[in-house]
C-alpha cells in the first residue's frame, strides 16, 4: 500500500542556528531587488523627434546631426556633457525648419487660392516679418517684406502672399536675390499688371562679426510691370513710408 503523503513544511522565515535558537530573516520586497525597467531603457523622447517637426525635417537630418556633433567637437566641446547630448538633433531640426523653402514649391503653396475679381486697384500687404539664412556665413538676417501688386482679373488669398515670402525666405539667401524671387513668384501666380516687392532686413553677418555695425539695415526692391512707372511707384512706397511713421 501507498503510504499518505506527508504534509509539507510551511516555508519559514526562521534560520536555524547551530547552537540551536533560531533567528528570523527579514523578507526582500521584489521590487527592492529588481531593476526598474526605466532606470537601463533610454527614454524614447531623448531621441524620438516631435511629430510636429517631422514635417519640416530634411531627409538626411540625422546625417545632420552627426555634423553637428563633429563641429562641437570641432570647437573644443564635450559632446557627452549633459547639455549638449540633444544638441546635434536640436541644431539639425532647427537648421531643417529654417531651410524647408527648398522642400516648398509655388502651387502647393497657393493651393488654389486664387480668385476672379475685377480689381485694378493697388493690393498692399505691409510688415510682412521674415527670417533667413545668410549663403555667406550662414548667419541670420531678419526684417520686414512689403509686397504691392495691382490685379489684372485675378487675386490671391492674403495669407498666400505671406506664405511665398516666407518659402523663399527659409533657404540660405542673399537679400537682393530673395527680393527677387518674391516678386516673380506673385507675378508667376498672378500675371497681374505690376508686382512691387520691398525688403528691409537686418544681417547678423555684419552686426554679431566683421565690421559689427548694430543699426545698419538693408533695403532692397524689385518692380515689375506698372510699378516701373514713376508714380505707381511712389504711391506704394509712400503708402509704405506713412505705416513706419
Amino acid at each position: 500500500m501507498l503510504e499518505p503523503s506527508q504534509p509539507q513544511p510551511e516555508p519559514s522565515d526562521e534560520l536555524k542556528l547551530n547552537g540551536g535558537g533560531t533567528i528570523t530573516q527579514a523578507a526582500v520586497p521584489a521590487q527592492a531587488t529588481a531593476v526598474p525597467a526605466q532606470a537601463t531603457a533610454v527614454p524614447a523622447q531623448a531621441t524620438a523627434v516631435p511629430a510636429q517637426v517631422l514635417e519640416v525635417l530634411a531627409p538626411d537630418a540625422e546625417s545632420m546631426a552627426e555634423l553637428y556633433r563633429s563641429i562641437l567637437q570641432g570647437v573644443g566641446e564635450d559632446v557627452s556633457r549633459e547639455g549638449l547630448l540633444k544638441t546635434p538633433l536640436r541644431a539639425a531640426t532647427a537648421m531643417s525648419f529654417m531651410t524647408q523653402g527648398y522642400r516648398q514649391d509655388l502651387k502647393t503653396i497657393l493651393n488654389g487660392a486664387i480668385f476672379e475679381e475685377e480689381n485694378n486697384q493697388m493690393v498692399l500687404l505691409r510688415d510682412i516679418e521674415f527670417y533667413s539664412m545668410c549663403e555667406h556665413h550662414m548667419l541670420p538676417f531678419f526684417g520686414k517684406c512689403h509686397v504691392a501688386y495691382i490685379p489684372n482679373g485675378k487675386i490671391v488669398g492674403v495669407s498666400k502672399i505671406a506664405r511665398i515670402v516666407d518659402m523663399f525666405g527659409r533657404r540660405l539667401q542673399v537679400q537682393e536675390r530673395m527680393t527677387n524671387q518674391i516678386a516673380d513668384a506673385i507675378e508667376e501666380a498672378l500675371q497681374p499688371l505690376g508686382v512691387a516687392v520691398v525688403a528691409e532686413g537686418k544681417h547678423l553677418c555684419m552686426v554679431m562679426r566683421g565690421v559689427q555695425k548694430q543699426h545698419s539695415t538693408m533695403t532692397t526692391s524689385a518692380m515689375r510691370g506698372v510699378f516701373n512707372d514713376l508714380s505707381t511707384r511712389m504711391e506704394m512706397l509712400t503708402l509704405i513710408r506713412d505705416n513706419s511713421r
